[in-house]
């Protein structure tokens, strides 16, 4: 069973765990088949590892680490990446990948469009 692991950065905010959670359930809505969870690098919880943990502990046999993060950077690129590392030594069985930060999805352009459009 595929799973979705949406990470984003975390913030004090709890605006950015609500609007976090709201995405996650739009997501739940329009993939009823996979698993749908949300994690956090620092500051908010659930941690990544946890997040990989409830995806597994429901069944998930692959786990899409989504990255909410708009550019590449260390978090990207190292920080992240080490993490999932450390869950496929502890979880062999199960099928890791990591997305590319959204900004590089070629319909980010005309998301900013949008945006500016609508300003």
């Amino acid at each position: 069973m595929k799973a979705i692991l949406l990470v984003s950065h975390g913030s004090r905010s709890p605006k950015t765990k609500e609007e976090i959670s709201d995405l996650v359930e739009i997501l739940r809505q329009r993939l009823p088949e996979v698993i749908v969870e949300f994690a956090f690098l620092e500051i908010e919880s659930p941690g990544i590892p946890e997040g990989i943990d409830r995806c597994v502990s429901q069944g998930a046999t692959q786990v899409v680490v989504t990255l909410n993060f708009l550019n590449a950077g260390r978090h990207v690129d190292e920080d992240i990446p080490a993490i999932v590392l450390t869950a496929q030594k502890k979880y062999p069985q199960i099928k890791f990948s990591i997305s590319k930060p959204i900004g590089q999805h070629p319909q980010i352009p005309n998301l900013f469009i949008d945006l500016i459009n609508g300003v």
